[in-house]
């Protein structure tokens, strides 16, 4: 990688990378590039590199502070071009660390997409192309999702299927406060908040419990 290349990274990641990590990011993003010419990954109108670093790399990258990487695995939902979960196993894997990360992605054409990023970059991940609301998984897990649906449809689910997490992290957009406080009234969630770095309108949200009120008074 170009000296100049690696700086620009180095000076715009929230955290320390190695030369290793922005290697693979900037193959990961020329994948993402040509790729984004036969299906839709990302928006066709913002084909710019430095565009997609920052709406896309360090905005799923912000949620390494909230992973322990000495964990087992990790489940994205609804991983679509790769983010936060691809960017997570790159990191994983130029880290030395041995967590499992599981990509889950309904559409045929995005988990192959999927599948060929992680073997060019020789990424550790399980693509499953199937419907989540049919899977069930008692392992305790961290669960990531960026994109996948509204966090009280995420909520029942992992209620459902995935009830043994050990913390999930939710990206939550422009409305997210305001659909925070509507699921408040339903869930009681211990959680921490992290406002994000790449909008001034959005956050992080690290869940660590959740439960239905109304079972409270069961």
């Amino acid at each position: 990688m170009d000296k100049t290349i690696f700086q620009e990274y180095s000076n715009i990641f929230p955290f320390n990378v190695s030369r290793e990590t922005c290697n693979d990011v900037e193959k990961y993003i020329d994948l993402i590039l040509t790729e984004n010419k036969v299906i839709n990954l990302i928006s066709r109108e913002n084909k710019d590199k430095k565009y997609i670093l920052k709406r896309h790399i360090i905005d799923s990258m912000q949620i390494i502070d909230f992973i322990d990487f000495n964990d087992k695995k990790i489940l994205d939902f609804g991983s679509g071009a790769g983010f936060p979960g691809i960017l997570l196993a790159i990191f994983a894997k130029n880290e030395k660390r041995k967590i499992n990360i599981t990509l889950y992605e309904k559409s045929f054409r995005k988990s192959n997409f999927l599948k060929k990023v992680s073997k060019e970059l020789e990424l550790k991940t399980e693509i499953i192309q199937k419907d989540l609301f049919k899977i069930k998984n008692d392992e305790n897990v961290i669960i990531t999702s960026r994109a996948f649906k509204p966090l009280p449809i995420v909520l029942n689910l992992v209620e459902s299927n995935f009830s043994n997490f050990k913390n999930m992290i939710l990206f939550m957009g422009k409305s997210g406060q305001k659909i925070l406080n509507e699921t408040l009234k339903h869930w009681s969630l211990n959680y921490e908040i992290k406002k994000s770095i790449t909008s001034s309108d959005s956050f992080l949200l690290n869940i660590k419990q959740a439960k239905k009120i109304w079972k409270l008074f069961q």
